[in-house]
């Protein structure tokens, strides 16, 4: 382990250094800071030839910035002769835009794939991706890795009747991701039929295993601004659910997030530590789980050219 180095930009230092707790490892030392007009500036402060780096920076708010950041740090440590970088994104950005369904709009999560790469990226280690396909959007190595278990896991500790719960997709486009813990918790699932007319996203139907009397537990990527996770708690409380927990690997929380989610008839809403959260974009119900131990775990495995795979759900 002594080639291996971990380093972290400003976009979540919190992780880094869980992340280097559970490795036993310090964190790289480096100093980043802005220029009067506010370009970013930065220096690796320790050697760093012919080491195996990771930079763990997600791509949340403030987005570009922190993307600029980890292009401007990958930069330095390819020209600091790194013999390979891997980025360590846990929440991947701009990646709701990932094919053209509609004319004259961009591929963003090409786009970033491309200047990573360009950057001197040598492969990327990213959870929960939007989109499972935004994976061949690289011309490097991808790891994706899953919150599932920590998730499932947390879900388990609270010793809920399995034969009571019913796994909840909240629209169509999460039955392959939800699929995942329907055979640790319970093996029913639900899905809310979720339709956009006029601009308008709205739930229609809940199709599958009956609610009424059960425990429901809905399941996410992301929590953006809440709409349609609070849609899904709203229907399955109207169908009689008895307990409801809502469940996301990314809590971004942006717009009304948090006054939506104050309002939804949810006992515990669980998110991970993938991007940092604030005080002011936290809730009193709100349970936070490290994936850092899972992520240190893929480093070390990656960096000892060990299978990831055993890491999935």
């Amino acid at each position: 382990m002594n080639d291996l180095k971990i380093f972290t930009g400003r976009a979540h230092p919190e992780l880094a250094k869980r992340m280097c707790e559970y490795l036993d490892l310090p964190l790289g030392r480096l100093s980043i800071g802005n220029f009067p007009d506010g370009e970013i500036s930065c220096k690796i402060e320790e050697d760093v030839r012919g080491r195996d780096v990771f930079i763990v920076q997600p791509t949340c708010t403030p987005v570009n910035e922190n993307l600029m950041e980890l292009l401007i740090l990958i930069d330095s440590f390819k020209r600091a002769s790194a013999e390979r970088i891997t980025a360590v994104t846990p929440y991947y950005g701009y990646a709701r835009q990932d094919r053209k369904d509609e004319g004259r709009v961009p591929i963003t999560a090409k786009l970033v794939a491309n200047l990573l790469t360009r950057a001197g990226a040598s492969r990327l280690l990213a959870m929960d991706l939007h989109a499972h396909q935004i994976q061949g959007f690289f011309d490097i190595p991808v790891d994706h890795l899953f919150a599932a278990p920590v998730i499932y896991q947390y879900i388990k500790s609270l010793a809920l009747d399995e034969s009571e719960c019913v796994v909840v997709s909240p629209d169509e486009g999460s039955i392959k991701r939800v699929l995942k813990y329907v055979p640790h918790l319970g093996g029913k699932l639900a899905i809310v039929d979720k339709r956009r007319l006029g601009g308008v996203t709205r739930q229609a139907n809940l199709i599958g295993a009956p609610i009424e009397g059960k425990i429901a537990l809905i399941f996410d990527d992301m929590i953006s601004t809440g709409s349609s996770i609070c849609g899904a708690a709203q229907m399955v409380a109207e169908a009689g659910a008895r307990e409801i927990y809502i469940a996301a690997t990314h809590g971004i929380f942006c717009g009304p997030a948090k006054e939506r989610l104050s309002k939804v008839p949810a006992k515990q809403i669980i998110i991970t530590d993938t991007i940092p959260m604030t005080p002011e974009r936290s809730l009193p119900a709100m349970k936070i789980l490290s994936v850092a131990p899972l992520l240190g775990e893929a480093v070390k495995r990656i960096h000892r050219n060990e299978s990831v795979s055993k890491l999935f759900p």
